[in-house]
This record gives C-alpha cells, sequence and structure tokens, in this order.
C-alpha cells in the first residue's frame, strides 16, 4: 500500500500529512477531525480538498499538526491534503488551483517595531 508523504503550512502552522487509499478516515494528531476541530467552518477546511476532487470516500488521511491557531492548522491540513492528492493523480491538479488550493498563502503576522507599540501603530502623541 502506497503512503504519500506531503506537508503544508499557513502562518505558524505546519501540517504533515500522511495519505494512503482507504475508506474516508481523516485523523489529526491521533483523534477524528471531528473531534478535535469542533466547528463546522474548520471541518469544511479540513475536507476541503477531498470534496473538489471527489475523492472525500476514496483515501484515508493521517495528520500530524503543530503550531499556531485552529484556524491555521485546518488551513495547513488542507494545503498538504491537496498536494498529496495532486502526488497521487496530476490530473486533478487543474482543479484544486482553480480552487485556490495548491497554493500557499504568504500571509504573515507583520513584526512589531521599536518605538512603536505594533507593526504599524504608534505610540500615543500628545502636543504639550
Amino acid at each position: 500500500m502506497e503512503v504519500i508523504n506531503t506537508s503544508g503550512r499557513r502562518k505558524t502552522s505546519v501540517a504533515r500529512a500522511y495519505v494512503t487509499k482507504g475508506s474516508g478516515n481523516i485523523e489529526v494528531n491521533g483523534r477524528d477531525y471531528k473531534e478535535y476541530f469542533k466547528t463546522p467552518t474548520l471541518h469544511f477546511y479540513v475536507t476541503q480538498s477531498l470534496k473538489v476532487s471527489n475523492a472525500l470516500t476514496d483515501y484515508d488521511v493521517k495528520v500530524n499538526v503543530a503550531g499556531g491557531g485552529v484556524t491555521g492548522q485546518a488551513q495547513a491540513i488542507r494545503l498538504a491534503i491537496a498536494k498529496a492528492l495532486v502526488e497521487m493523480n496530476a490530473e486533478l491538479k487543474k482543479d484544486l488551483r482553480a480552487a485556490g488550493l495548491v497554493t500557499r498563502d504568504p500571509r504573515m503576522v507583520e513584526r512589531k517595531k521599536f518605538g512603536q507599540r505594533g507593526a504599524r501603530a504608534r505610540f500615543q502623541f500628545s502636543k504639550r
């Protein structure tokens, strides 16, 4: 049985996905994805790549994910699964790209600068 190993990132989250032929089980850090992620929006992110490629019940997915928050983790998982599906079947790449699922989102948190309150915000200015 062939195991495809891919990784996906989003902000500070890193997901490593292991995809095999199977019955549609998705396991995140040893737990079912619906148990790990509580909200329907996050469930949608995790299954989106499989739904777009009409392969929701064709593959078993095991994912190790670390770092960041739950939304970043779910989106990192989405990218990792999409990469694995493309590796298994290159014909799916066109559909996945059209849905925006094979591109890593480059947006990261901008660093706080010294002499300022935040990345862009300045300290309050007083004329007197």
